[in-house]
């Protein structure tokens, strides 16, 4: 029987010392692993081939006062959020949550990706993705709800982590790049899509793709890209009015995804959800305005519809504490938008979540106020206890 929801965090993270995961990877690759650095001056740091030394301050601040945390340090001794699976339940029902969507902290595949051996990169991402659903979730899988890391090197290793993700279990994935590793979408993107549709697997992005490197090369590959036209992106002139992931939807919705992948959804966590309106129409007068010199000069195919219309219908933002974002809404569409409380980062106010909730929520229906801090959260990650493709599909194998 499915658990009763009533108060879902779709946005919190798994904040934990690299060296309980490490544990998981091969020993032929344990050297290569992050390393748990305690600092001479107090504090803890990631000492992670390929990148400076990360020290992560912003990372463990929940319950601690805004007067006399300091962001340029971090330690997991004692802190909130960053014991075990336990420890994480208590904290959930001091805060008045039942369940919390698990993103990496700055641990897994996203912080990794600086290994440049895709084969102890793989493994890293591996090893992080076992702990998760076996030794963590699986004290409370309808509690704890981990986003597995999906590999940012090729389709064919994103698309093999994404189908161990659902035999482990875990009840979604999160992207850090397009699934061909790439931070502009891909024809062979595709087949990532494709295969994430077949089991039914939700697909997140934790505020966009590409925030954890420097995204080199173009937002977007074009049909033709004459010499004499560089700076003329419509991709990125339809975003000059948005916010974080709003370049990454443009970039699904002008690649012709969702007319491919009509059942596909993505929900992006973390982006606030006020500048959503403004973002869409903006983004139509912009398409509308330049779409005819793009298909001329850019060889880029006319959409369907109107580029907002896509958004609408195929994407789901995450919030935490933005009150202006809940009276926009209807702009957005209700069943569009999930609450979090980002748990245990700088923007949480744990463990004062249900303070947070009354003052963003306050006037608005119940029905509605349910759909955002517990309904959408519910359907789109199918936490009602209905089985998803992958796990019919199992089910239908062992029966023969």
């Amino acid at each position: 029987m499915a658990r009763e929801y009533r108060v879902i965090s779709a946005d919190s993270h798994l904040e934990i010392a690299c060296d309980r995961w490490t544990v998981r990877v091969p020993e032929r690759y344990r050297d290569r692993a992050p390393r748990l650095l305690h600092l001479p001056e107090g504090g803890d740091a990631w000492l992670i081939e390929g990148r400076p030394l990360y020290r992560g301050g912003v990372n463990l601040t929940a319950g601690k006062p805004f007067e006399t945390w300091n962001p340029t340090g971090m330690s997991y001794e004692g802190a909130a959020g960053a014991g075990s699976a336990e420890q994480r339940l208590q904290e959930q029902d001091i805060d008045g949550i039942d369940a919390e969507v698990l993103f990496p902290g700055n641990n897994g595949g996203m912080i990794v990706n600086s290994i440049p051996d895709d084969d102890v990169y793989l493994a890293m991402v591996q090893a992080y993705n076992d702990f998760l659903a076996e030794d963590y979730c699986s004290v409370a899988p309808d509690r704890l709800l981990g986003m597995g890391v999906i590999p940012e090197r090729s389709v064919l290793s994103a698309i093999a982590e994404l189908e161990r993700c659902a035999k482990l279990g875990l009840p979604g994935v999160v992207l850090s790049a397009f699934p061909g590793g790439k931070y502009h979408p891909t024809p062979e993107d595709d087949a990532f899509w494709e295969a994430a549709l077949a089991i039914d697997m939700p697909v997140t992005v934790h505020v966009q793709l590409g925030a954890r490197g420097a995204a080199s090369g173009p937002v977007f590959k074009y049909a033709r890209e004459p010499q004499d036209m560089r700076g003329q992106d419509i991709v990125s002139r339809m975003t000059r009015y948005g916010q974080y992931g709003a370049l990454n939807a443009n970039q699904l919705v002008m690649a012709g995804v969702f007319d491919r992948f009509p059942d596909l959804r993505i929900f992006f966590a973390e982006n606030q959800i006020g500048w959503i309106p403004n973002h869409l129409e903006q983004m139509d007068i912009h398409y509308h305005r330049h779409k005819f010199w793009a298909e001329r000069l850019l060889g880029l195919p006319l959409l369907e519809r109107s580029p907002s219309e896509y958004v609408r219908e195929y994407f789901m933002w995450g919030f935490q504490d933005n009150r202006v974002g809940v009276e926009m809404r209807h702009h957005i569409g209700v069943d569009r938008v999930m609450w979090a409380n980002d748990f245990p980062h700088a923007e949480s106010d744990w463990p004062n979540s249900r303070a947070v909730l009354e003052r963003n929520f306050a006037g608005v229906p119940a029905d509605e106020r349910y759909q955002m801090v517990a309904g959408n959260a519910i359907k789109f990650f199918h936490l009602d206890g209905a089985p998803r493709a992958s796990e019919k599909t199992t089910a239908e194998s062992a029966a023969v």
